[in-house]
Formats: C-alpha cells, sequence, structure tokens
C-alpha cells in the first residue's frame, strides 16, 4: 500500500462512491488506487465540468462531492467552479496533482502555486507533504467542507508523495465525528416572537439556506399555521410550494417588481436561510423595515443587509418552535392579497402567445406544464433565469437549480447531468443560452455515454442576451454582443444525441414531451424573441406596480 492507496482509504471511510475528473500524468498512483476501490471514476471532458457536477452532487445530498485534476492548467481549470462551491454553499472536495516536491525532475515546468491560488476560493487548501498527514488533512477537508457554513476544500498530492509507501506505522484512518448544530436560546426565540406579533405587515423570506429537507417541513407547518405570506429568493424557491395562496412569488429583481410592491409594505421579514452572498432580493435602509435573520450562522453585515436581530441555530428547529410560539396572527392581509392577485394576472400574459419564434413567456409555461413536481429544471446563466426565476411555480425544493451567487455561465449542463444520474427516475432539464452551452457543451459525450436521461434545452437569441438587456437599460446603443451559432442540432447528433429544432410556438410543449418519452439525450434549438425583456422587466413593470 502507498499513500495514494491511504488516499482512497481514507476518501472511502467518508463515504465517498464517486469522483469526477479529467486525470493526468501526476495522478497515475492515484487512478491505480482509484481503479483497485469502491469508487466510481467518473472521466469527464473538462475540469469544470468534473467540479461542476461534484458541487451540484453535494449541493443536492449535503455530502461533499470530490473531482480531481492534474497540476498546472488542470488544476487553474477548477477555479471557477471551486468560487461557485463556496459562494454557493456547496461541499466540494478538489484534490490535484502536482510534480515531485524533494526532489525537481522538470524545472518550474507547469508549476503554478495552486494551495495559494486556491486560498480565497475555499474554506481549506493545503498541499500534502507526509504520508502520515493524509488521514488527518482528509478527515479536516470533510468536516470544513459540510459544516455550515458548507463550501469548498482543496488537497495537493504531490506525484512522489503519493508513490510513498505506507508502513504498520503510518497513522490510520479516522472515526468521523458528527457534531450538533447550535441552538438558539429561549431569549432569543422570544424576543423575535415578540417582533413578529407587534409587526403589521410581517412577511416572510425564504432564502437558499432553507433548501434542505427538515428546514421544508418546519417552514411549511409555519406558513400554514401563521397564515403569514411568503416569497424567495432565487435559490430559495420551491422550499414551500409556490402555488400556496400566501406565496407571492420570487424576487428575480432586486427592486421595481411586483413583490417590492409587497416588501416596501412589509415592517417586518423574517429573512430564513438567506445571506449576502446572493443579489440582495431587496435593499434595507435605515429607519426602514426591521428584519429578522434566521440562520445557521450569524449575519454578515454590509450596506444593504443589517438585520435588527439574529436567530442563529438550526433553522428547522428555530422555526417549529417560532411556529408553537407565534400561532395564527391578526393581520390585515389585504394589501398582499392585491399584490398577489396583479402578480398572478401578469405571470399569464402571453403565455399562449403563438408568435414565433416563442416569447419567453410562452416557454416558461409549457416547461411548467410538461414538467412534473419532482421535475428538475437546471438553470445556467443568463436573462431566461429571470423570466423563469419570476414565472415558474416551484412545488419542491431543488427543482429548480440556478446559481444566483457567483452567476456563471456553463454550469447548466454539468449540473443537470449530475441531477440526472443522480435521480434517473426523475425528469430533468438543462436550459442553457446558447452563449453558456458553448462554454461546457463538451460534456453532451459524457451524458451520452454515461446512458443518462436528459433533455438540453438551448434558448437561441445569437448574443449575449442578458448583458443586452443590461445595456438597453443604461442607454446605451446595441454594440458588440452579438455572434453567430453552429447548426445545434448537428452539433448533438455529432456526439451521439438527438437534435431537434423548433419551427413553431405551438409544438414546443409536445416535442419536449415527446423527448422525455423517449429517453436519452436530447438537445432542441428553440429560437426565443427577447423583445419583451425591454418592455415587461424594466418599462411596463414600474407603470403597473404604481397601481397597485
Amino acid at each position: 500500500m502507498n499513500a495514494a492507496d491511504l488516499f482512497i482509504k481514507a476518501l472511502e471511510n467518508e463515504g465517498v462512491e464517486v469522483i469526477y475528473g479529467v486525470p493526468g500524468e501526476e495522478n497515475l498512483d492515484f487512478l491505480e488506487a482509484l481503479r483497485k476501490s469502491s469508487i466510481k471514476l467518473i472521466l469527464t471532458r473538462h475540469e469544470q465540468g468534473a467540479a461542476f457536477m461534484a458541487a451540484t452532487y453535494g449541493r443536492l445530498t449535503g455530502k461533499a462531492g470530490v473531482c480531481l485534476a492534474t497540476l498546472g492548467p488542470g488544476a487553474t481549470n477548477l477555479v471557477t467552479a471551486a468560487a461557485y462551491a463556496q459562494l454557493g454553499a456547496f461541499p466540494m472536495m478538489m484534490i490535484t496533482g502536482q510534480k515531485p516536491i524533494k526532489s525537481s525532475k522538470q524545472g518550474q515546468f507547469q508549476i503554478v502555486d495552486v494551495v495559494r491560488m486556491m486560498g480565497p476560493l475555499t474554506k481549506y487548501t493545503r498541499q500534502i507533504v507526509d504520508v502520515n498527514l493524509i488521514p488527518s488533512m482528509v478527515r479536516e477537508s470533510f468536516r470544513r467542507a459540510q459544516e455550515e457554513r458548507p463550501g469548498a476544500v482543496h488537497l495537493e498530492l504531490p506525484e512522489d508523495i503519493a508513490a510513498e509507501p505506507v508502513d504498520k506505522m503510518t497513522t490510520p484512518v479516522f472515526a468521523i465525528s458528527h457534531g450538533h448544530r447550535p441552538r438558539a436560546t429561549d431569549k432569543v426565540i422570544d424576543e423575535a416572537v415578540q417582533m413578529i406579533h407587534q409587526a403589521d405587515y410581517p412577511l416572510l423570506l425564504i432564502g437558499a439556506g432553507a433548501n434542505r429537507k427538515r428546514v421544508r417541513s418546519a417552514l411549511c407547518n409555519f406558513v400554514r399555521d401563521s397564515g403569514i405570506y411568503f416569497f424567495t429568493t432565487q435559490m430559495g424557491k420551491g422550499v414551500v410550494d409556490e402555488r400556496s395562496a400566501q406565496c407571492l412569488g420570487t424576487a428575480a429583481l432586486s427592486s421595481d417588481d411586483y413583490i417590492h410592491c409587497a416588501i416596501d409594505r412589509a415592517d417586518l421579514v423574517i429573512n430564513v436561510g438567506h445571506d449576502v452572498v446572493e443579489k440582495p432580493p431587496f435593499f434595507m435602509e435605515h429607519g426602514g423595515k426591521q428584519v429578522i435573520h434566521v440562520n445557521f450562522s450569524s449575519a454578515v453585515v454590509d450596506n444593504v443587509y443589517f438585520p435588527q436581530h439574529e436567530v442563529v441555530g438550526d433553522i428547522a428547529e428555530s422555526i417549529s418552535r417560532l411556529t408553537t410560539m407565534v400561532g395564527k396572527l391578526e393581520q390585515d392581509c389585504d394589501y398582499f392579497q392585491r399584490v398577489k392577485q396583479h402578480l398572478g394576472e401578469h405571470l399569464q400574459e402571453k403565455t399562449a402567445d403563438s408568435g414565433f419564434p416563442i416569447k419567453p413567456q410562452r416557454l416558461v409555461a409549457d416547461v411548467r406544464r410538461v414538467m412534473p413536481d419532482d421535475g428538475v429544471i437546471a438553470l445556467d446563466n443568463g436573462v431566461y433565469k429571470i423570466w423563469f426565476a419570476r414565472n415558474y411555480l416551484a412545488a419542491e425544493p431543488n427543482t429548480v437549480l440556478l446559481d444566483n451567487a457567483l452567476a456563471t455561465m456553463g454550469a447548466g449542463l454539468p449540473s443537470a447531468m449530475e441531477v440526472a444520474r443522480l435521480w434517473p427516475q426523475r425528469r430533468v432539464l438543462a436550459i442553457n443560452g446558447d452563449g453558456g452551452f458553448l462554454m461546457n457543451s463538451q460534456e453532451l459525450e459524457t451524458a451520452v455515454r454515461l446512458g443518462l436521461n436528459l433533455v438540453v434545452l438551448i434558448i437561441n437569441d445569437s448574443s449575449y442576451g442578458m448583458i443586452r438587456w443590461k445595456q438597453y437599460g443604461m442607454g446605451y446603443p446595441d454594440f458588440g454582443l452579438k455572434f453567430n451559432n453552429p447548426d445545434f442540432v448537428q452539433y448533438a447528433e455529432s456526439f451521439g444525441a438527438k437534435g431537434h429544432r423548433l419551427t413553431t410556438s405551438d409544438e414546443f410543449a409536445p416535442l419536449l414531451e415527446s423527448c422525455f418519452v423517449a429517453g436519452g439525450v436530447h438537445l432542441l434549438d428553440v429560437p426565443v424573441d427577447y423583445t419583451d425583456n425591454n418592455k415587461v422587466l424594466i418599462d411596463e413593470l414600474k407603470e403597473k406596480v404604481c397601481l397597485i
């Protein structure tokens, strides 16, 4: 047994079942140890795809996903996904190789200080310099990656250390300890209850940190028993069924949307599971509404978020105690009901529009009709993300996977692939812009090779649509953001997938349904008409909001 074997044994001890990656020559001892182990290797076509898959595994399971890359360019290709996991609070472990550190064979060829590079992007990063350190460093890495607030960790295994022999004096793997989350004190809960009872217009905000099974149950009980109205951040969608009569929608924008009428009227926001890395759903002002911060950890204070009260501890336990003590709220719900009515009417606009290219409102509505409540849509980053965040009503947690922290392009396809691998019985739809799709489109080969059942939707406007929208809003001419695309149907078929091109809006829902029924990997090229981006998301909303 050598150090690489011991490393794999330590990973097995942590319950690791799969590693995603692109190995290099400096990983060959590790790769051989992996071959002999119970852990499955998923070979991807780019390190970024491997890390996005690992991060999604962590996001959905709460256990650190593990990815592998070599030194130099392999390690630098992990950087974006490291930031994705760190900002999104997804537990992930990255393992990279390195040239021998005890003797140099090739000078500084390919040498990058990967540990220093990963420092600002991870909770923990170390180079392994001794076989005896492997068990403790693996245990510490997993502890940090998975404890609240979760995130990314990194270990570098040099080639010569990986080959070091293990003997009877080598440190064995460590038993896994299980800590207990802190519990908010009775005084803190009592003060929160008092603030809620004193408020005339309390609102509940559900963020990404609440997207957990136990928290969902507690929040559903709180909404039902108290009668409180609620809204969500983009990454909090689905924790409580958004078809609820008390749901006021998703804060897809930071201001000037229907939900902000309700936020402006509220005198107290109970903010559950949100932190400042996610785009602000609203901006706090001095002398304005009060905010109760309910989370696993204390609030990170900045100029737009400075809560007056904090309930820190296990969220599910805190919400359950609040539910018991708050009881049924006596509040005037007339204004919130009017906001919900106007929002509901707005979300129905153009959902049956037969014009072509397809309108985003029709696109979202048809996707929702085809997807069951447990179906998962995984979105890349683009202006369509705002349309889906606002218009797609999620019924269950983790059924709308999007990135509202780093907001990177290129993550949508690998993320959807991991969902399809983990949950093969569910319908999974990857939703990408034409720009973001091509950033990791090579992973179509991985999806086909793995035998996944996955539909990939490309929203095709031949431009970087989100930036064009912002460009328009700032009053600049339309410049520098248009491009040409390949034939996506032929591109998909070259990988062994099935390609389809939408020619009328009315055929979209039947085509999407047929792809799911057929199984396998399908790609849909869907031309979109984004002219309503400017009208609905900027001009028209400001006028309508004032009428509520």
